[in-house]
């Protein structure tokens, strides 16, 4: 592929652990979940985007449910460096193995 063709990139994401300290709780349909990972995403225009993503309290089979990330300083500051930590990675790649 030459330089001049434009490259459609339709999706940049990167799946990121959840430090315990900073997980949560968060309910859905009177089921309580544990927030675990997120789930960053870098959109077209350059912004970021996140949704979190966890297992029922209560354990079993349940879904591996979306939810909305809080917007609380600590975890706006784990997306930023998710990312940064993520565009070192992508740059620093070694093409197919």
């Amino acid at each position: 592929m030459s330089e001049d063709e434009d490259l459609d990139i339709s999706a940049m994401a990167v799946n990121v652990t959840i430090p315990e300290s900073l997980r949560w709780n968060d309910s859905r349909r009177g089921q309580e979940f544990r927030l675990d990972t997120l789930n960053v995403r870098m959109l077209p225009d350059g912004h970021l985007a996140a949704k979190a993503y966890g297992r029922p309290v209560e354990g079993g089979r349940g879904a591996y449910v979306s939810f909305t990330v809080p917007d609380r300083p600590e975890l706006v500051a784990l997306v930023a460096s998710a990312a940064d930590r993520a565009a070192e990675r992508w740059a620093a790649h070694r093409g197919l193995g």
